[in-house]
């Protein structure tokens, strides 16, 4: 399969490349979020996981529109690069097991946009393109809905099973992608949409923990000594 070619090589300015790769991003989620409906449809669960699905399915269409209308205004088209499998590599992985496709999917690799979204936007508008930043940041805003229902189903479907959500998703994670989640990490958007740091980062979470604990020690130890 063909790389998709970094910025520097990209036959696209960089405003259209990068809109290229978020319409890829935008498409491939579309369909993962209408899979998710769909191959699961046979299993026992709440009408609302399939209307949370449905609704984000309707939210990537409105959000791939977009990326494909601001491509179009900058003289370009999706197709015009080769992209990446990475989504579909994790649906791949997830069609046995509705707590795993949870996992891979909203919980981890729709998680990157969190991180991903700000940062596109800022290079976008050193681009000079506030337009198409000014998309991405509607985009981004967006998708921590989307994280939020997948944290949220994670959870159900975790707690249903007599399962720690923490441990589901770093099994899921553990076996499907021994990397783990790749940083750096926006933790105050994960955290606002309820994905907590002991999940994708422990042992960052565990330095923070002894970090505080030390500093509490600190004080008691000068608050005896005045």
């Amino acid at each position: 399969m063909q790389q998709t070619p970094t910025p520097e090589r990209s036959p696209l300015p960089l405003s259209a490349h990068l809109l290229h790769q978020l319409t890829h991003i935008e498409l491939n989620a579309v369909d993962l979020a209408w899979d998710t409906v769909v191959r699961f449809s046979g299993l026992p669960m709440p009408r609302g996981f399939f209307c949370d699905f449905a609704r984000v399915a309707d939210d990537e269409s409105r959000h791939l529109l977009w990326c494909l209308q601001r491509l179009s205004e900058l003289g370009h088209e999706y197709g015009a690069l080769p992209s990446h499998n990475q989504l579909w590599e994790a649906a791949s992985a997830s069609t046995g097991d509705v707590l795993v496709r949870l996992a891979v999917v909203p919980c981890l690799q729709e998680a990157r946009g969190l991180d991903a979204g700000p940062k596109l936007a800022e290079k976008l508008l050193g681009a000079g393109d506030a337009r198409s930043a000014a998309v991405v940041k509607r985009i981004a805003a967006e998708e921590q809905a989307h994280v939020a229902v997948g944290v949220s189903w994670l959870r159900a479907v975790a707690d249903a099973r007599s399962v720690a959500p923490a441990d589901a998703f770093q099994k899921a994670v553990a076996e499907y992608y021994p990397a783990g989640a790749k940083g750096p990490f926006n933790h105050h958007a994960r955290q606002k949409v309820g994905l907590p740091q002991s999940w994708y980062a422990p042992e960052l979470a565990m330095d923070q923990l002894h970090a505080r604990l030390q500093r509490v020690v600190e004080r008691e130890q000068s608050a005896q000594h005045q």
